[in-house]
């Protein structure tokens, strides 16, 4: 069930997401872009800052900085077609995001859920992805390997997650993660494979979809879980 703070929220943060997918769209609003693409992110940040008094310091804490690691990849990435640097920036953020996000989930893993199905799926997906980028890597070829490893450490720890917290919380995780690895591997096929259609809506839908469901997920966590 969704609080009017919450409803509220949502209404606003469609809007923002919107907005965004305009803007990167159309090239003769790409000023814009630079504005509302963080705006995602910051309007999240704000949103737990102000919703998670109920949840503990350690939780809190490292969701900020999965929040904050993610506005700063977002900001990098703006610039990524300037110089190549920022692409790697951006990478790295993210990952840093990512570890964030595994350090918060695992603090919540049900430790008698058996992880190794699901690992050989997300393992096959991986290994077919690698196999349709591995020519367009370069010497991008680790970093891209280190943060496929880590975003299917997020995802898995995510699914771990079940049967230990409340369904509600549980659900909105997972499809968060599973959201957020999708549209990273739409990120590199468009990048290190060949130009997607539309690329930069289903890009940035299902990463602003893939944040906005990990972040009400974890404040649907009853008060003081670990």
């Amino acid at each position: 069930m969704y609080s009017k703070i919450e409803q509220r929220f949502t209404g606003i943060y469609a809007i923002i997401v919107s907005i965004e997918l305009i803007c990167g769209t159309f090239e003769s609003l790409a000023t814009l872009h630079y504005f509302t693409k963080p705006l995602i992110v910051i309007s999240l940040l704000l949103f737990f800052v102000t919703q998670s008094q109920h949840l503990n310091k350690t939780t809190k804490t490292l969701m900020i900085l999965a929040l904050v690691f993610s506005l700063v990849g977002d900001v990098a990435l703006l610039f990524d077609a300037i110089k190549p640097i920022y692409f790697i920036i951006g990478l790295a953020s993210f990952l840093l995001a990512h570890v964030m996000y595994v350090l918060v989930f695992l603090k919540q893993r049900n430790t008698h859920k058996k992880p190794l199905g699901f690992i050989l799926i997300m393992l096959g997906y991986a290994a077919l992805l690698f196999y349709i980028l591995k020519d367009g890597l370069g010497d991008l070829l680790l970093p891209v390997i280190v943060y496929m490893f880590v975003i299917l450490s997020m995802s898995t720890s995510a699914y771990l997650r079940q049967k230990l917290n409340n369904t509600i919380s549980y659900n909105w995780v997972f499809i968060g993660a599973i959201l957020f690895m999708i549209s990273d591997s739409i990120l590199a096929l468009d990048k290190f494979y060949q130009p997607l259609t539309l690329s930069s809506i289903s890009i940035m839908l299902t990463y602003a979809l893939a944040q906005y469901c990990i972040v009400i997920g974890i404040l649907k966590l009853p008060s003081n879980s670990r």
